[in-house]
């Protein structure tokens, strides 16, 4: 096996994030898990919302912000005063990356515009997250995870399909477009190292939820068809999906018809040479049927048991998890997808998950948790060259 190398791929790039909450952390999140130094740009009386985000406190301190705020500094600037703006000026010459997650037109009140940064240093990237993008009729709108999730068809499909729509427990619109960002940002440094020159990549939510939407538009627009709502199962897709158990629920994916003469094996039938379900197509229009006759088989068996066979039959299948089973997770301790983080803010560990996706010769790691407000701010202004005295003139100004 490869011995890694002791430097990470991102080892050397300065990275200000400006953003708040998910889509634009989630970006400084990417890369700083890779090693980058990413700065945490916080006004000193309005931090960042998600530091006080999430169901569970520890110490009257997110755990949440542990994970989301990892291998990050956190410098605190007042970016509505024009020291603070200053400041920021002077940071990004040093910088590599800027990102920033606020409402279109923001950076451009405060001065702060592409135009501007690039002047102070061409080779700047600026990774722009927006719920609409920065051009269009409503890029002026704000923008939320659940908005883009809706305007880009995702909500339109999640749920019953006799109830309204639903949605995941998690903002997937805004996970997906942090790493559509890191996604773009890595693209622009590619560039920039054949030409010098940095650029703008502008990452808008709704058109990163409907690049994962596969053929939803050309099925409408040149069939008539329209997607809807399905529950637990994909349409004509089949056999996939929840089977209940004794003790709880598996997934079995069995749509493909090898997969499918395997599971039919597994519990002992002919469906594979039924006409109803020999094909694809077949599966397709007796899917409900189909699910019937497998959970009827599923239900007198527990989880252990079906998946158990599952495995020996090489039939695609797996648990159900909540949290409580993935931290016991033998596959996921191996793998280190879980991984546990000493945060001193909380004064315990953190189980969060690791760094995705794994690199062989330059992997990524996870070296802090969330910072407390402002705990590098004197740190970074001194090597920007700011003496105590001025630090401490900027802080009674509310500066920093």
């Amino acid at each position: 096996m490869t011995e890694p190398i002791v430097q990470p791929p991102l080892s050397g790039l300065r990275v200000i994030e400006l953003g708040q909450l998910i889509a634009g952390p989630f970006c400084g999140q990417l890369l700083g898990d890779f090693g980058a130094e990413v700065i945490k740009v916080e006004a000193p009386d309005r931090p960042d919302p998600a530091r006080d985000w999430g169901a569970v406190k520890v110490n009257e301190q997110s755990v949440f912000w542990a994970i989301i705020a990892r291998n990050k500094k956190s410098l605190t600037l007042n970016l509505r005063l024009e020291k603070g703006q200053d400041i920021l000026k002077r940071l990004v010459s040093t910088a590599d990356i800027l990102v920033e997650n606020f409402r279109p037109g923001t950076l451009e009140k405060w001065g702060l515009s592409p135009e501007v940064l690039h002047q102070i240093n061409p080779r700047l990237v600026i990774t722009r997250v927006s719920g609409y993008g920065q051009s269009g009729p409503e890029s002026h709108k704000p923008g939320y995870a659940s908005v883009g999730e809706a305007k880009g068809g995702l909500r339109h499909l999640i749920g019953e399909p006799d109830r309204p729509p639903a949605r995941a427990g998690v903002s997937l619109g805004d996970t997906m477009t942090g790493t559509f960002a890191a996604l773009g940002t890595m693209m622009a440094l590619f560039h920039r190292e054949k030409s010098g020159r940095g650029q703008v990549v502008d990452a808008a939510i709704y058109e990163s939820v409907l690049a994962f939407m596969e053929s939803l538009l050309p099925e409408y627009a040149l069939g008539g068809h329209t997607r809807e709502r399905s529950g637990g199962i994909l349409p004509r897709i089949a056999p996939s999906g929840a089977y209940p158990c004794s003790d709880g629920m598996v997934i079995i994916g069995a749509n493909q018809d090898t997969l499918f003469q395997r599971l039919s094996d597994m519990i002992g039938t002919d469906w594979a040479t039924d006409a109803r379900y020999a094909t694809h197509d077949a599966r397709g229009e007796n899917q409900l049927e189909l699910d019937e006759m497998i959970s009827d088989w599923t239900r007198d068996r527990s989880m252990q048991e079906v998946l158990r066979l599952c495995e020996a039959h090489a039939v695609p299948s797996g648990p159900v998890n909540t949290a409580k089973e993935m931290l016991v997770d033998d596959h996921m301790k191996a793998r280190e997808a879980i991984l546990k983080v000493f945060s001193p803010l909380l004064g315990t560990d953190v189980p969060m998950q690791g760094v995705v996706p794994k690199l062989d010769l330059t992997p990524g790691s996870i070296n802090s948790t969330g910072p407390a407000l402002g705990q590098d701010t004197r740190a970074i202004l001194d090597v920007l060259g700011y003496s105590l005295e001025d630090q401490a003139a900027l802080r009674d100004q509310n500066v920093i």
